[in-house]
């Protein structure tokens, strides 16, 4: 049928009107989708926030604690350290690589090399180690991104590697199946670089000014810096926290610098840039990489408001990606209120309490960065006290994470991958007892107590076959021993006649690895026959019956 120039027109004013229509809904749409959920402060946080589940279930973390401070293989905070004239830091780097006034941090950046890094390889390791997260480090206090980042031209895809680091994290996390999350030091970057424009107050370099406090952009034409300015790496002077000229003794310089160690949450008073800087990067990090999780190495907020403003920036992408908010933060020092915006994070720590919050501790087998000397003197912690540590943490309601720190080639040596072998196999018999569970009225029973909070974790010493930790899952109860017994019995006191634990009837216990062992409930709690078989190097019980849980 042949239309008339009347209806074509009616037809094409109705197409417009519908079209514009359309229009104004999507509009409208995407203004309720761009509007924020969460804003930058603790009222809109702590009111809005929730832990998501699949944090809950996931229980144990893999963090590789790596960057160019591990070339040195040398410990770690060495950029700020090698600053520190009398320092084993300084000594070292004076050795090795010359005086920090000609040879300095930002020349070891540009011999980080990751030829030995095989990702691929690494991922499945953590993953049979029982790792359901992983981390990479974006960026440390040393003010480097480990990423192809968009506002800050000392990163690794333009010096040193040449590689995007956290993507090609990012990827191989995925494909393994395992959440990706990233660490951001970086907020502490201008005050802990402020050794670098220091000077020695003793010895045939006495009051040479290091490498930060000379070098500026135009020194690098036709050199491997060309185009680069130190000072956006070592963020500039700060006043006040710059040793000033006069400074007679080592002993003097140290007491100024440990000053400088006192972690200030604020922007730099003289450089209001810094904070502006910052926040570009970590929202350009999480724009980028996507990360279901983020760990900030600070004391409450980095930067103070600014870091608030970059935690609902996550949040508001996060709900965004994930139709549904499934992001988390963690940080140091949160109060309980604080610890309902974001996952309070213990560092190097315990909990002595089971909390109603799920939190997170987090520690390394050894130091942060990659430490030689750890390995030649049999430093690290074993894959038991790894396990003791984690099932002590999951019965209090938390998870743990455990950086195992690269080399600064990308590899990890063989005492570390012995350790991760050790994980993999307690694991195979006794995930159940870890993954998806919950706790249970009490989050175990021993004789041993640990201290509350950050870097508490040397004293614990001495866990025995007394000290039981319990989780649940799915109306079975599970009772993880740190050690196994001398004798062929294991008792677990907190079913005793009496006591608000027992309660129930018992129906079967099994260890796990094994299958069921004869138990006795008496008047002093349940007590379990144990075979001689050791299947794991700690023991699992699995106890199952009408209403014990």
């Amino acid at each position: 049928m042949k239309l008339s120039r009347r209806n074509l027109l009616t037809g094409a004013s109705s197409l417009v009107a519908t079209n514009a229509v359309a229009a104004l809904a999507l509009a409208k749409s995407e203004a309720r989708e761009a509007k924020p959920v969460f804003e930058g402060s603790w009222e809109s946080l702590e009111a809005g926030y929730q832990t998501p589940d699949w944090f809950r279930d996931a229980k144990f973390g893999i963090w590789a604690h790596w960057g160019p401070q591990c070339v040195p293989e040398f410990g770690d905070w060495y950029g700020r350290r090698m600053y520190i004239q009398g320092s084993d830091y300084y000594n070292h780097h004076v050795a090795n690589y010359g005086h920090p006034s000609v040879y300095g941090f930002m020349d070891i950046i540009n011999t980080w090399k990751v030829d030995k890094w095989d990702p691929e390889r690494l991922m499945g390791l953590y993953k049979k180690a029982g790792a359901k997260y992983f981390v990479s480090m974006a960026s440390h206090h040393d003010n480097f991104d480990n990423f192809n980042s968009k506002y800050h031209a000392w990163n690794s895809t333009k010096v040193g590697p040449k590689r995007d680091i956290v993507g090609e994290w990012a990827k191989v996390t995925r494909d393994h199946g395992l959440r990706f999350g990233v660490s951001n030091h970086s907020g502490h970057a201008w005050l802990w670089w402020q050794t670098a424009y220091g000077y020695d107050t003793e010895g045939i370099m006495h009051g040479v000014r290091y490498d930060a406090a000379t070098r500026r952009k135009d020194d690098g034409k036709g050199k491997w810096w060309d185009g680069l300015d130190p000072q956006a790496l070592y963020t500039g002077p700060a006043a006040g926290f710059t040793p000033p000229d006069g400074i007679k003794t080592i002993k003097d310089m140290n007491a100024f610098n440990q000053v400088t160690e006192q972690w200030l949450e604020t922007p730099p008073p003289n450089n209001p840039w810094y904070a502006k800087h910052w926040l570009a990067r970590q929202m350009n990090l999480v724009e980028q990489y996507r990360p279901d999780f983020v760990f900030f190495d600070c004391n409450v907020m980095p930067l103070g408001q600014t870091g608030l403003e970059a935690v609902a920036h996550f949040y508001n992408k996060n709900i965004k990606w994930n139709n549904g908010l499934q992001a988390v933060v963690t940080s140091n020092g949160l109060d309980e209120d604080q610890s309902r915006a974001l996952v309070k994070n213990v560092e190097r720590g315990f909990s002595n309490h089971l909390r109603d919050k799920p939190w997170q501790t987090c520690t390394c087998i050894g130091q942060w960065h990659y430490d030689r000397r750890l390995y030649d003197n049999n430093g690290y912690k074993t894959a038991k006290q790894v396990i003791q540590r984690l099932i002590d943490t999951v019965s209090k309601n938390g998870a743990l994470l455990l950086s195992i720190p690269l080399r600064g080639n990308g590899e990890i040596d063989d005492k570390e991958e012995k350790i991760l072998t050790d994980l993999a196999g307690w694991m195979e018999i006794n995930a159940e007892a870890i993954f998806d569970t919950r706790p249970w009225d009490i989050y175990g029973e021993g004789p041993t107590r640990f201290a509350e909070g950050f870097q508490s974790e040397d004293v614990a010493e001495g866990l025995s076959h007394e000290d039981i930790r319990f989780t649940t899952k799915a109306g079975v109860l599970y009772a993880l021993a740190a050690e196994w017994p001398n004798a062929p019995y294991l008792t677990v006191y907190s079913m005793a006649a009496g006591s608000p634990q027992r309660k129930g009837r018992i129906e079967k216990v099994e260890l796990l690895g094994y299958g069921p062992v004869p138990f006795e409930l008496g008047m002093d709690g349940l007590t379990v026959k144990l075979p001689d078989a050791k299947p794991a190097f700690t023991p699992v019980l699995k106890i199952t019956g009408q209403g014990v849980v």
